[in-house]
């Protein structure tokens, strides 16, 4: 192995010093790899991924195979951060507001994207049944850190941004149901030769159980939080949270994306605490970074043009156009169909479905799961198909995202507007009312914008101001502490001069 042996020519020769080194080049080359994706205005997944490909086996080969081995917990931590940041956007409230019209829509898009996938891998392409149905349940999910990090570029508001959020959201829920049936309908296949009633719902239960657990230690970490802690005790306590209720799923042999989702879920509803998520937000893409970085170091890049005969002869190359253009379909079809159905706005109906395409995290996770479960040819097989047509989501993604915020006037309608109102203004003749409007407007919009690149300055100002009230509360003791000491000394004085 030529990792090994470079390790061996540079004088490395312990163990713990080639793991320490491997983990940070991982993390130096997915760094790097960001400042050229910048340039192009590529979201930092795709640097991600295409690092690890190149450091990895089949091109530079630096990282050691025991190093992979070795982080195979990896997709489940990171996929609990995702989870429990995605929780967030389930506040009751604006559930209220769309409620069945929002779950209506993500049934029809992320149903018809997975049927179009199954009938063109299982039908058309006749491949294996266990790995159609895996590959057609992942084609459900969507990627929700891509679209919100699109959406947070372009301070775009509204009520497409609203239903996007909450579809985009759903949609993991909904895709991570059809993985764990996907997953026990191929189990029951591989093993028994077919599936029954039994063999698929009781990997249902267990995800219900996890759910229920999920929305428990929501609770729990919020009655933690009732306590005035630091940022750095605030994190802790929730790190812990994510850590153990991971380790329970593990034992559990079930996801940890849906119980982190109700987790997260539960504790903003109990508390409205939206600055531990930005907390979060700021601890996680370390860990979020080496997950997909050692995701593109697994991919297997000759697999791409070789045949598999275990799930059906064709090579994975054809295998992942062919999913990557049907999901795309079945995502812009299916938001058609639901907002026809639940009588949405007209630009919902023509331009969700193209804020859909993004697929990443969430889906390289599941894919790295049912890898295991599938294990040989079709593990392969489907984490490499996954991750391909992941960064070809994530070349266009953005792209098709910001199109759609835009055509649905999510941003950039309020300016033209206030010009549009000035100009008729000046043309009324009261043009000092008009620049003053303007200027008003060009202002406020400053100070947003100020506030949204500013958040680690608020959050440090917010624990400067926890802070100083402490000291505050602190202060009069110390006050009396020295008043008491000074008297304590004067009355000595007084002694002695007696």
């Amino acid at each position: 192995m030529f990792a090994m042996q470079f390790y061996e020519k540079i004088g490395v020769d312990s163990t713990v010093s080639v793991e320490i080194l491997s983990i940070s080049i991982m993390m130096i080359a997915g760094f790097l790899m960001t400042r050229i994706t910048k340039r192009l205005k590529l979201p930092n997944v795709t640097a991600y991924i295409i690092s690890g490909i190149l450091i990895g086996p089949y091109c530079i080969d630096l990282i050691p195979q025991s190093i992979v081995t070795g982080t195979s917990f990896l997709p489940d931590i990171a996929l609990a951060f995702i989870a429990f940041g995605t929780g967030e956007f389930f506040r009751l409230s604006t559930l209220k507001k769309n409620g069945l019209r929002v779950v209506l829509i993500t049934l029809c898009e992320a149903f018809l994207a997975t049927i179009l996938v199954f009938l063109l891998c299982h039908i058309v392409l006749g491949l294996s049944l266990p790995f159609s149905v895996v590959l057609a349940a992942l084609a459900a999910a969507t990627a929700p850190a891509s679209t919100m990090m699109t959406i947070r570029q372009l301070h775009a508001k509204g009520p497409f941004v609203d239903t996007l959020l909450q579809v985009v959201a759903l949609d993991d829920i909904v895709g991570l149901l059809a993985y764990s049936m996907s997953i026990a309908i191929a189990t029951a296949t591989i093993t028994q030769g077919g599936c029954d009633i039994k063999s698929t719902l009781l990997p249902l239960l267990w995800n219900v159980l996890a759910l229920l657990i999920g929305g428990g230690f929501g609770a729990l970490t919020a009655i933690f939080m009732k306590t005035r802690h630091s940022t750095d005790n605030r994190l802790i306590i929730t790190v812990t949270m994510l850590f153990f209720f991971c380790g329970i799923c593990a034992l559990m042999e079930t996801s940890p994306l849906l119980g982190c989702m109700a987790m997260g879920t539960v504790y903003i509803n109990i508390t409205d605490d939206e600055r531990l998520f930005r907390q979060i937000g700021y601890f996680n893409p370390p860990i979020l970074m080496l997950f997909f970085v050692r995701s593109g170091v697994s991919f297997n890049l000759g697999a791409l043009f070789n045949r598999s005969d275990s799930i059906g002869g064709y090579p994975l190359i054809l295998i992942g156009v062919g999913y990557f253009l049907v999901r795309i379909i079945g995502k812009y079809g299916g938001a058609v169909l639901g907002s026809r159905l639940v009588g949405a706005d007209k630009k919902i109906r023509r331009y969700l479905g193209l804020a859909l395409i993004p697929q990443a995290g969430v889906a390289i996770g599941l894919a790295e799961l049912g890898a295991r479960t599938l294990g040989g040819e079709p593990g392969v097989a489907l984490q490499t198909i996954i991750l391909a047509s992941s960064v070809l989501y994530e070349l266009i993604g953005p792209v098709s995202a910001k199109s759609a915020l835009y055509f649905s006037g999510s941003y950039g309608t309020d300016e033209e507007e206030t010009m549009t109102e000035s100009t008729q203004t000046i043309k009324t003749g009261t043009t000092v009312d008009a620049l003053i409007a303007q200027i008003k407007k060009i202002q406020q919009d400053l100070a947003e914008e100020a506030e949204n690149n500013l958040l680690d300055e608020k959050v440090f100002s917010e624990e400067a101001e926890l802070f100083y009230e402490d000291f505050a509360k602190e202060e009069p003791r110390e006050k009396k502490h020295k008043k008491d000491k000074d008297s304590r000394r004067s009355a000595k004085k007084d002694k002695k001069a007696r």
